[in-house]
């Protein structure tokens, strides 16, 4: 694994979609996990730590793009290096 020195902080808010503002693509460099209300979520697409939200993916349902339907889960998020 990696230094704990060379891994670029985490941002407040993150987004998986290339398109996002909120995309940093030196974070999705390493392996990075989201515990959500204390439980490990691995379907997470966009997080804020200081709002306190999660987006993910409503079931099998997508947009005329084919992007999946988002859905908003408010409670405690923690974003950490694996």
């Amino acid at each position: 694994m990696t230094e704990a020195n060379s891994l670029p902080p985490l941002p407040d808010h993150l987004s998986t979609d290339p398109r996002s503002p909120h995309h940093v693509a030196a974070v999705f460099e390493h392996d990075i996990g989201i515990r959500f209300n204390d439980k490990e979520r691995l379907d997470v697409e966009e997080y804020c730590i200081s709002e306190g939200w999660i987006k993910v993916p409503a079931g099998k349902t997508v947009d005329r793009r084919g992007k999946p339907l988002l859905i908003k889960l408010k409670g405690r998020v923690e974003a950490f290096y694996r």
